[in-house]
């Protein structure tokens, strides 16, 4: 926050001094931390996911060793183990924000110490002071100037550090300068100037805490919903958190209802832009696996033999063992001589065989036949 106010002081037209310079500092906060905690929140994001993808194995788990909590918790350990599941990763990001906004929190307070029953940094051993003594005191990284020019800054005439049910007499710090404290002074703002302000925002944080739960709820699988603990907890998420921040908002400064709103709009956008990012590669994935199963399925009239080796179908093997036996039978048989046909020299004329006479025209027709034979057995079988 003091880097950025110390940024932003540079931008012609604001000035150190300006409502919107501290304004701009606080959203920019929100923001760097937020970008910071982006991947973190994927992780968050992707973990939730593969919690509900283990539901159905924790629900057995729980089935077969409910009574027995040890086992139960060792087994569910296994599990996680196995599948590279860490459940710490889910909550990461909301534990790294809970020190920044109570951080935030007591920085912001502390720029205004006149606090009645003692100061806010009372866990410190602080003490309350007075509206001087605010002024001239340093607030962490803020030098007792950067504490004074917090405190004169207006945003549509409230000061940023002012909240709704904040006592008058603390009003005192925020005159520069300080004067006693009696009944009607004018301050340049009153409880209504902080509400008119402060009102729009409690709304727009409570709603978008609202909306927030609502689109995390709508991811969850229905196995998930029938679970009266996670029934209970999501009414939780979606009325009693809001409504929490529409109350507590009474008591906040408004520079921690900006952050606040911050926050849950961020919040809002990034899940959705997250939640479409992962819905695409998940779509990806399954077109990926698709295409591979189609890869590997057997081809139209062809079996898978083991090995990954395809095999022809019955009727086609038949046939083609069909047209090797034909083949192998006439090279095999003994071919009878045609008439007019002489014997091969060193060849012994068959047992009663008599010589044919020479025929050559005879021979060749005969030859014909055959082959034209053969093809047609051949195409018999094939059709």
């Amino acid at each position: 926050m003091w880097v950025w106010h110390k940024v932003f002081s540079f931008v012609p037209g604001l000035g150190p001094d300006s409502g919107v310079t501290w304004a701009l500092s606080v959203v920019f906060l929100v923001l760097t931390l937020r970008a910071i905690l982006y991947k973190p929140f994927v992780r968050q994001i992707k973990t939730t996911r593969q919690m509900q993808e283990f539901q159905p194995q924790m629900q057995a788990l729980r089935k077969k060793y409910g009574k027995d909590r040890q086992k139960l918790a060792l087994e569910m350990q296994k599990l996680q183990k196995e599948h590279g599941f860490n459940p710490l990763l889910g909550c990461l990001p909301a534990l790294l924000q809970v020190p920044v906004f109570i951080g935030l929190f007591h920085v912001l307070r502390s720029f205004n110490r006149m606090h009645e029953g003692g100061s806010p940094t009372s866990f410190l051993g602080g003490p309350q002071m007075s509206a001087e003594e605010t002024r001239n005191t340093a607030n962490y990284f803020f030098s007792a100037h950067d504490v004074s020019s917090f405190l004169d800054a207006r945003l549509f005439g409230v000061p940023l550090s002012s909240y709704v049910q904040q006592n008058p007499k603390e009003w005192v710090a925020f005159m520069n300068p300080p004067v006693p404290y009696h009944e009607g002074m004018d301050f340049g703002f009153t409880k209504w100037n902080i509400l008119i302000f402060a009102l729009p925002l409690m709304i727009i944080a409570a709603l978008a805490t609202h909306f927030n739960a609502r689109a995390s709820i709508s991811r969850q699988p229905v196995a998930s919903l029938e679970n009266p603990q996670t029934a209970i907890m999501n009414r939780l998420m979606l009325w009693i958190f809001p409504l929490g921040v529409l109350v507590g908002g009474f008591f906040l400064p408004v520079a921690i209802l900006m952050y606040w709103v911050t926050q849950n709009i961020w919040t809002y956008f990034q899940q959705h832009i997250v939640f479409g990012r992962l819905d695409k590669e998940d779509e990806e994935k399954k077109r990926l696996a698709q295409e591979k199963r189609a890869e590997n399925a057997p081809k139209p009239g062809a079996k898978p033999k083991r090995g990954g080796a395809v095999a022809l179908t019955k009727s086609a093997a038949d046939a083609d063992a069909d047209d090797a036996g034909d083949d192998a039978d006439e090279s095999a048989a003994p071919s009878k001589p045609s008439p007019g046909a002489k014997p091969a020299a060193g060849a012994k004329p068959a047992a009663g065989a008599k010589p044919a006479a020479q025929h050559p025209s005879a021979n060749a027709r005969q030859q014909q036949r055959n082959q034209q034979q053969r093809s047609n057995n051949r195409k018999k079988r094939k059709r």
